[in-house]
């Protein structure tokens, strides 16, 4: 049995561990408020960016000369995986489940034969993924979102994936990130972006789509497409950072908080154990010089 002495200090030890998992559950809380602010207000712009694509192909008379974004390069063997985590952990299952569905996924495309690439954004995705599937990783993309998710680093990167869809280096790529829910919820997200899915356009909206298309363009749809593709995927990925960003904040508040809990429960019991060890002894030590002022 521990000793008084050890049951303070691992009582010590605990409050300053609960200290600072409080302290990370206030600052997640605080930056989450701001994080599910941009994560909502994002998603409109890039859903109607979509449906404004998907509204555009419903009115194209041939896709003969579409852009390569479009209709891609005629090949479906090298698949990219550009992975969306965190540099830091401490966050519940947040990184845990990106991994888990990444690995999946890399068996599932292994299995047909295809070749896998993957990018991921953030040290925890790389770490999880190095172990097994070390040899797939291009690169890792760290302090992507330590200031907040930020458009600048969604355009780079999507100017990267250009020149490498481009240069032949992938003929897919596919996001996966997690989608913010709740505090407690974040959605596993896969999603293509190169080529830009055609099925995105579902029936309903193409029942609704006018026989000649519903938007006049000028000069040409294949020039209008040429400057919307290119910027739905700076728009595709500046959200999977701000859903990405949300969901850390929510799922690193929710693990503080039951850290937070735990801690307090485990403090709880160490001071019962230390109180009931503390009466112990000093019952012993009367029980010694009780009986010793009897002997004499």
């Amino acid at each position: 049995m521990p000793s008084l002495k050890d049951l303070r200090v691992r009582i010590a030890s605990v409050k300053s561990t609960q200290k600072i998992t409080s302290a990370m559950k206030m600052v997640a809380a605080a930056k989450l408020k701001r994080a599910q602010v941009a994560a909502e207000q994002g998603r409109p712009y890039a859903e109607s960016m979509e449906r404004m694509l998907s509204g555009l192909l419903s009115g194209m008379s041939s896709r003969d000369n579409a852009p390569k974004l479009l209709a891609g390069n005629g090949r479906d063997q090298k698949h990219l995986l550009v992975i969306v985590t965190s540099d830091r952990g401490l966050a519940g299952g947040f990184n845990a489940n990106i991994a888990r569905e990444a690995r999946r996924k890399i068996s599932a495309l292994q299995r047909e034969g295809k070749e896998v690439k993957v990018l991921s954004i953030g040290r925890k995705g790389r770490d999880a993924l190095r172990r097994d599937h070390g040899r797939l990783i291009l690169d890792t993309l760290e302090n992507v979102t330590r200031n907040g998710a930020q458009f600048e680093p969604a355009r780079d990167l999507s100017r990267r994936l250009r020149k490498m869809f481009d240069d032949g280096d992938f003929d897919v790529c596919t996001l996966l990130f997690n989608t913010f829910k709740s505090a407690i919820s974040q959605v596993v997200t896969a999603k293509q972006v190169i080529p830009f899915p055609t099925e995105t356009l579902t029936a309903s909206d193409a029942a609704a789509a006018p026989a000649g298309g519903i938007y006049e363009m000028e000069p040409d749809d294949e020039a209008l497409l040429k400057d919307l593709l290119p910027a739905n995927l700076s728009m595709q990925i500046f959200r999977s950072l701000l859903e990405s960003f949300a969901s850390e904040q929510g799922a690193r508040m929710t693990a503080m908080d039951n850290a937070t809990r735990n801690a307090g429960e485990m403090i709880d019991r160490l001071t019962l154990t230390y109180n009931r060890s503390r009466q112990a002894a000093i019952t012993k030590e009367l029980i010694e010089i009780i009986s010793g002022a009897e002997a004499v």
